[in-house]
């Protein structure tokens, strides 16, 4: 009997101590739930996305350094020879050491005829750099150009780049529009040059307005010089000088959407619109006592020489427009922002804003890893070109470049210029196909300015490249 009943409570214990640790295994998984995981996943993910436990997902730039693409390659082919070269390769060389990523830039100066070869041969390299995107928006609609849309981050862009920069990096795809690229390279061409000390002492006023500047050219004029120093002499490319002023000055008389049915082919040289804008660029022009060496002389002048005039003592002409690109003809002892300086070229009706006319650089991707991925997003920042813009010479397109890295109050003045615009265009010669942008449209010009041909003549000339 008493081993019965030992038995009995023995087997009550068993039971008792079962359920026990059950209660605390169950006890112990709720706790466990309300804990933080341990930390024993791997440090990064190699796809981009995000971590388990991670609320955010990681950008290929982002992982690329913290080394995860060590050891690979990217491959780009673009126009920078020599000098620029170098200044290029210098821009990348830290992005290379931190990331382990290898660049191999190869750089040609016959790029516009190879790189639609090499896409059409199935040898694209990783990324390519375009100056004119005309010829990218050509090989974006045979759908060989990836599509940023989804690659690179849309919010980050927006914050970065003023959205001009972002619609004229969208083009027609093969399927529809696409962001065929980014821009990581600017030149600014509407800019005024003028002798900065003699016309201080001269007692005149930077202009505001186009009124303003036609007034102040009439003062000079009155005041025994011509205000202006033109040239468009470019062996077979003379005339391309006289496109950019039409384009400014289209940029100033009319829509930034009749701009791009401009260039396009939509809005045709015929019209009211740039006719227009012709007759405002022959105020100056056409008059003798406006322009040094008088009209005739436009043609005949090399554009590079043009500029001269206004470094002699005292100047015999005031005003230079052209890009920044032209300080590299002024002459070596001259100092900017002492003996020279520039004012941008004003508005002339006040609804378009203050618009601004570029060049650049747009870079397009072929092959789609997440190590070209993340060199194509430190494309994106102002950090990819520094070293560059220290060097002096070109504008970043980024917002968060930032204004101390220039060497010149000049180039500050640029970069801020062209991140406050209201609306930037591209040079809409270099967008519109060859045969009108760099054909009848030089050509088509040079006659109206050298006098053979009339206004309606040469705009009807021009626009037989579009016709034919």
């Amino acid at each position: 009997m008493k081993n019965a009943v030992g038995r009995k409570w023995l087997l009550l214990l068993v039971l008792l101590l079962s359920f026990t640790m059950v209660l605390s295994a169950c006890g112990g998984g709720n706790a466990a739930k309300n804990e933080p995981p341990a930390n024993n996943q791997t440090e990064n993910n190699n796809q981009g996305t995000a971590d388990e436990g991670s609320t955010t997902a990681q950008s290929p730039l982002e992982l690329a350094l913290k080394g995860e693409y060590k050891g690979t390659k990217v491959t780009m082919f673009g126009p920078f020879v020599d000098a620029d070269q170098v200044k290029f390769e210098n821009s990348i060389k830290e992005f290379e050491e931190k990331t382990g990523i290898d660049i191999q830039y190869e750089g040609s100066k016959e790029f516009e005829a190879t790189i639609n070869i090499r896409v059409d041969g199935g040898n694209a390299p990783d990324i390519a750099d375009f100056p004119q995107p005309g010829l990218l928006a050509s090989i974006a609609q045979t759908g060989k150009v990836i599509d940023l849309t989804n690659i690179l981050d849309p919010d980050k862009l927006k914050e970065n780049y003023n959205q001009s920069w972002l619609d004229m990096g969208t083009m027609d795809g093969k399927d529809g529009s696409i962001l065929a690229g980014i821009w990581n390279r600017s030149n600014v061409k509407s800019l005024v040059w003028y002798p900065k000390k003699q016309f201080e002492a001269a007692g005149y006023e930077i202009p505001e307005t186009w009124d303003e500047l036609m007034a102040l050219t009439e003062q000079i004029a009155k005041d025994g010089d011509p205000a202006w120093s033109i040239g468009i002499e470019s062996g077979a490319a003379t005339g391309w000088t006289a496109t950019d002023w039409v384009e400014d000055i289209m940029l100033r008389t009319t829509t930034p959407e009749n701009y791009d049915k401009w260039v396009s082919g939509e809005l045709p040289f015929t019209s009211p619109e740039v006719k227009h804008a012709v007759e405002k660029m022959s105020d100056i022009w056409l008059n003798k006592d406006y322009v040094y060496g008088g009209t005739k002389s436009i043609v005949t002048t090399a554009f590079g020489d043009a500029p001269a005039p206004m470094f002699t003592d005292p100047p015999k002409a005031w005003f230079h427009r052209q890009g920044n690109f032209i300080t590299s003809f002024f002459p070596e002892t001259a100092k900017v922002d002492e003996d020279y300086d520039w004012f941008y070229l004003p508005s002339i009706d006040p609804q378009y804003g203050k618009p601004v006319l570029v060049a650049g650089d747009i870079y397009a991707m072929f092959n789609d890893r997440p190590e070209v991925r993340a060199v194509m997003e430190f494309f994106t920042t102002g950090e990819s070109i520094k070293t560059w813009v220290q060097s002096g010479g070109v504008i970043a397109p980024m917002n968060d470049a930032s204004l101390d890295w220039y060497s010149s109050e000049s180039d500050r003045r640029m970069a801020k210029l062209v991140q406050d615009a209201s609306t930037l265009r591209f040079d809409g010669s270099d967008l519109m196909p060859g045969k009108v942008g760099a054909g009848t449209f030089w050509k088509g010009m040079t006659d109206y300015v050298s006098g053979t041909a009339t206004l309606d003549e040469a705009l009807k000339q021009i626009q037989s490249g579009w016709d034919n």
